[in-house]
C-alpha cells in the first residue's frame, strides 16, 4: 500500500487581534526545548509561518490523527510565546511579511524582490510514495489535468491584505509569481525530467533543485511524488480528503502507465486556465473538466474525479471517506466559503481569523 505524508504551513497570529505575528523563531526554539529530538516543525520563508511534516502513513485514520496532533502541538508551542496558529492560506488582515534571516531566504529576496517579500501564502503539500523515478515521472505526466479540482476542494484564501480578492484560492495565484511554478508539459521519462530540472538550475534563475516549484514533482528528499496545488485546509478532515484523493490519483496513474496508456496531451496553456478557473470559482461555479477542458459544474467534475480513482480508492479502503468528504464540502463549503460566511455574519476580518483559529483545532 502506498504511504502518504502531508506538509502543512500554519499562520502565526495574535489570539486577540488576529494579526499575523513574526514569531516563528521563538516558537521553534520552544518546540526544541520541550522535545530536543523533534523533527516535526520547521522554519519557512516568512517569520509569520510555521510548518510541520507528518510521518508517512498507510491509513487515512492515522494520518488524520497525526495532523490533529501536530496542529495541537503547534498551537501549544505558539501559545507559550503569546500567539496561536490558524490554518489559513493567506492572512485576511493586512500584513507586512518578514522574510527569514537565513542565507537561502535572503538570496530569494535579493533575486525575486517584491515577489518574495509579498509571498506570505500557506499550502498543503502531499507526498505519495512511488517505487522508482520512472514510475514517479509517469505519474507526474498523468496527474496533470486532475490537479485543478484539488485546488478547488482545498480553496481557503479568499482575502488578501484586508480585502476580498474575488478568488477562492488567491494563494495559488500569488504562488504563480515564482518563475518555476505551475503546470508542466509531458516529460516521458525520468531522464528527460532530470535533464529539464538540471537545465533550469543551470540558468541561475533558481538556486537549486528544491526551488523547482512544479505543481507536482519528484521529491528531492523522499521516494515520493509531491503534489503542491492545495491551500492549507481549514479543517484537518479536508486535508485528509486531499491526501486520499492524491494517493488515489497516484495509484491510478501508475496503473495506467503499467497498462501502456498514454497521458493526456493537454497543453500547459489549457492546464493554466484550468488552475485559474479552480482558483477563481472554488466549489461555487464551473470547473474545467480534466478530460475535455470544457466547463462543467463543480459537483459534476468532482463526481468524475471520484469515478476516475474509484478502483484505487476502493483498494486502499478510502472510497467512502472520499465520497462523504466531497459531499460534505459541496454541502457545507470549503475554507473560502466558511471565511466569507464568517465575514458576512460578523462584519469583521478580525473575527474571521479568531473563529478560524477555533476551526483549525477541530
Amino acid at each position: 500500500m502506498r504511504t502518504v505524508g502531508v506538509e502543512e504551513e500554519l499562520l502565526l497570529v495574535d489570539p486577540e487581534t488576529g494579526e499575523p505575528r513574526a514569531l516563528s523563531a521563538p516558537v521553534l526554539a520552544r518546540a526544541t526545548r520541550e522535545d530536543a529530538e523533534q523533527q516535526v516543525f520547521e522554519k519557512e520563508l516568512h517569520e509569520q509561518m510555521l510548518e510541520f511534516n507528518t510521518h508517512p502513513q498507510a491509513s487515512m485514520e492515522s494520518l488524520h490523527a497525526e495532523i490533529v496532533h501536530c496542529r495541537e502541538e503547534a498551537a501549544g508551542h505558539a501559545e507559550g510565546i503569546g500567539c496561536t496558529v490558524a490554518a489559513l492560506a493567506t492572512s485576511p488582515l493586512p500584513v507586512s511579511p518578514a522574510v527569514g534571516v537565513n542565507r537561502r531566504y535572503q538570496w530569494m529576496e535579493e533575486q525575486y524582490g517584491i515577489a518574495t517579500r509579498e509571498q506570505l501564502v500557506l499550502g498543503c503539500h502531499v507526498h505519495v510514495s512511488v517505487g522508482s523515478d520512472e514510475e514517479g515521472v509517469a505519474v507526474v505526466d498523468r496527474l496533470r489535468p486532475w490537479l485543478a479540482p484539488l485546488t478547488a476542494l482545498s480553496a481557503n484564501s479568499p482575502f488578501w491584505q484586508g480585502t476580498d480578492s474575488g478568488y477562492s484560492s488567491y494563494r495559488s495565484r500569488v504562488w504563480q509569481r515564482w518563475p518555476s511554478a505551475g503546470p508542466t508539459e509531458v516529460f516521458g521519462s525520468a531522464e528527460r525530467y532530470h535533464r529539464r530540472v538540471a537545465d533550469m538550475v543551470a540558468t541561475g534563475a533558481v538556486l537549486d533543485k528544491a526551488m523547482i516549484y512544479f505543481d507536482v514533482r519528484l521529491s528531492d528528499r523522499y521516494p515520493t511524488v509531491e503534489l503542491r496545488v492545495a491551500d492549507v485546509c481549514l479543517h484537518a478532515e479536508t486535508a485528509v480528503l486531499i491526501a486520499a484523493l492524491a494517493r488515489g490519483l497516484v495509484e491510478t496513474a501508475a496503473r495506467e502507465w503499467r497498462a501502456g496508456r498514454e497521458p493526456a496531451g493537454h497543453s500547459v496553456s489549457l492546464l493554466r486556465l484550468a488552475a485559474w478557473q479552480a482558483a477563481r470559482a472554488g466549489l461555487t461555479g464551473d470547473l474545467l473538466h480534466p478530460e475535455t477542458m470544457r466547463p462543467l459544474p463543480a459537483e459534476a467534475v468532482l463526481g468524475d474525479l471520484v469515478g476516475h480513482v474509484a478502483e484505487a480508492l476502493q483498494a486502499h479502503g478510502d472510497l467512502e471517506l472520499v465520497r462523504e468528504g466531497c459531499a460534505r464540502l459541496l454541502r457545507e463549503g470549503n475554507g473560502a466559503r466558511v471565511q466569507r460566511e464568517l465575514l458576512e455574519r460578523t462584519g469583521s476580518l478580525r473575527d474571521v481569523v479568531t473563529e478560524c483559529v477555533r476551526h483549525t483545532q477541530r
